[in-house]
């Protein structure tokens, strides 16, 4: 169950309150309580879900899993953060977690498993300290939540009932980053945590039902196979379990084992298929494999062309180069055409700070596979070439498509041309150009502008300042990697500015009016979400028109505010019909993300 994590509309639109252990705050909409469970309606749970892994195991499901961490429900009731009950059986904060798996182990027999999903801290204190966890109302009920040594004990009372495994991890809802760490954390996160509870079973000599050591799973990850394997030969765990890496690459494991290490398609951390889409109602999906969830729709390997084309691909970003090598698979006769020395678009300027080393293998990875093809029958890459219609018409192609990426937006305010301004991708891709620079302003704050800033912060120790004219920070970003990189951003002193317009320069000053409206969004609030566009609060207040003037000292301006298609050379080839087919994709058909351009990639390179 969810709980106090769940959708709130269940108030909105159905006239029932959330449920959870205690009176606590829906995650979502904080302003709506969530109400208390009696005791008779846990038993009636306890019951079904015994009733429920009867069935799987009659079914012929190999064991139960349950998701005891993150603050799910199961959680919120063997939490003391969550659940503050000073009545009846379930007061105490372990109790329902042994009657719910005493209650599975009787009705399953002793030898089917039982894996239990656990954080061994909320981390909730110690991500944001006394003085917030009190001040903030979504908060402040959550400060006496279970200590290490707490969870260690509840888990071996666990192990008593009839768990036989664990997986283990920190965090929760309300620190997101943590049980769904983004790029930017370090891989292997948490094989410290794992090797805490490693190390108490063994201490403790607690063995599992079958009389041996309780297996301790890692997660975290770990879908780098070096570190995987590392982890295992150091004792930090018993097993490695992988959930992203194999949306991203379903042969992980065998690549792996093969030692076809270069052949994996890794996960780049992003997390907008895999959760931001079911968050916000979507079917989830992988933003570098446009299989996943569609494998009915997309066999394993494509289908092999009845017409084998001449097709030439104009941009070797991720749009260009995935659709270029689905097509060479498929039979046609591909041309891959970059006008710079190296493949990746804008890829490669967005994998300069180290916090993006997930996205930076994944070029690794396009290059390798690109590099693969290159020579061989029906592929040809041609860096440096510069192609314009009337060439590519002298090609005699039988269909040609356009990726060629985005144009920057330069926004036009006085005074620019005494302010030394660049566009980010501009900086990235020339880190010289900072030489002498120490204040920096960087003016859009959606997921590029907050990377340069914390790159800026962290890297090249600069005084930042980011405006954004939204009322939210990295707006449409999973709500993982926006906490994660806000959270961090504060913590460096990054000056962040919500509900700011900027005016124009003057005197090495931006010039910029800021909202000061009580209701205004906090921006470095890492511990709510944005709410889905599909889902409405109307308890929220909108901000009002206060507001006042601020001058920012900056040696340099960073725009971030992303761009336009860049189609004038589709547009300039559809005038002269360069061929019978012309196609326009990725960024240079519509602004946006990894995920859109390879999934348009691959649906048409599967049609063409």
């Amino acid at each position: 169950g969810l709980g106090r994590v769940g959708n709130p509309q269940c108030l909105i639109n159905e006239h029932k309150f959330p449920v959870s252990a205690s009176f606590n705050p829906n995650f979502y909409i904080a302003e709506i309580p969530c109400m208390r469970l009696s005791d008779g309606r846990l038993k009636k749970i306890i019951k079904n879900a015994g009733q429920a892994a009867a069935d799987a195991q009659v079914c012929g499901l190999d064991g139960v899993y349950l998701h005891g961490h993150e603050g799910y429900l199961l959680e919120q009731l063997t939490n003391p953060a969550f659940n503050r009950r000073s009545l009846g059986r379930y007061a105490n904060w372990q109790q329902f977690g042994i009657d719910l798996v005493a209650d599975i182990r009787r009705r399953v027999g002793p030898h089917y498993p039982i894996m239990y999903r656990i954080d061994l801290s909320l981390a909730l204190n110690e991500t944001y300290g006394e003085a917030r966890m009190k001040a903030e109302k979504s908060l402040r009920k959550f400060t006496n939540g279970r200590t290490m040594a707490d969870t260690l004990e509840y888990m071996a009372n666990l192990v008593k009932a009839g768990v036989d495994m664990f997986d283990v991890d920190l965090g929760c809802y309300d620190n997101w980053w943590l049980p769904h760490p983004p790029e930017g954390m370090p891989a292997g996160c948490f094989l410290d945590v794992s090797k805490v509870a490693k190390d108490y079973f063994r201490e403790k000599e607690i063995l599992s039902n079958a009389g041996f050591e309780v297996p301790i799973v890692a997660v975290g990850k770990l879908g780098y196979p070096d570190i995987a394997e590392q982890s295992l030969r150091d004792g930090m765990c018993d097993m490695v379990m992988l959930g992203r890496p194999l949306l991203a690459d379903p042969e992980w494991c065998n690549k792996a084992f093969r030692g076809d290490v270069e052949q994996i398609r890794p996960c780049i951390g992003c997390q907008e298929g895999c959760i931001n889409e079911f968050v916000e109602g979507g079917h989830p999906q992988c933003a570098v494999n446009a299989r996943t969830g569609f494998e009915d729709v997309f066999p394993a390997i494509p289908p092999q062309t009845l017409e084998k084309k001449k097709i030439c691909v104009v941009g070797a970003g991720p749009a260009g180069v995935n659709l270029a090598l689905t097509a060479w698979r498929r039979g046609h006769t591909v041309e891959l055409l970059e006008a710079t020395d190296q493949i990746g678009g804008k890829v490669v300027a967005g994998c300069v700070p180290k916090i993006k080393f997930d996205i930076e293998n994944y070029l690794a990875y396009l290059r390798s596979t690109v590099k693969e093809a290159d020579g061989k029958p029906g592929f040809t890459l041609r860096l440096n070439t510069v192609a314009s219609p009337a060439w590519i018409q002298e090609q005699g192609y039988d269909a040609v498509v356009f990726a060629i990426g985005t144009q920057a937006a330069t926004p036009r305010f006085s005074g620019a041309e005494n302010m030394r301004t660049l566009q980010a991708t501009e900086l990235l891709s020339k880190p010289a150009l900072l030489e002498g620079v120490k204040k920096v302003t960087v003016i859009g704050g959606g997921v590029v502008g907050c990377e340069v800033a914390y790159w800026l912060a962290y890297e090249k120790n600069c005084q930042v300042t980011v405006a954004e004219m939204l009322p939210y920070f990295m707006d449409g970003a999973c709500t993982a990697n926006r906490g994660y990189l806000l959270y961090y951003l504060e913590k460096a002193g990054v000056k962040l500015y919500n509900l700011a317009k900027v005016k124009g320069f003057e005197d090495g000053k931006v010039k910029m009016w800021v909202s000061t409206s009580k209701s205004k969004p906090d921006p470095y609030n890492a511990w709510q979400p944005i709410l889905p566009k599909n889902i409405e609060n109307p308890l929220a207040k909108k901000p009002g028109p206060e507001g006042q003037d601020l001058e920012v000292e900056a040696d340099l301006v960073v725009y971030a505010m992303g761009g336009r298609p860049d189609d004038g050379l589709f547009f300039a080839a559809q005038k002269l019909r360069v061929a019978p087919e012309l196609y326009n994709i990725g960024d240079s058909f519509s602004s946006g993300r990894v995920l859109e351009a390879t999934r348009a990639a691959y649906h048409l390179a599967c049609k063409i």
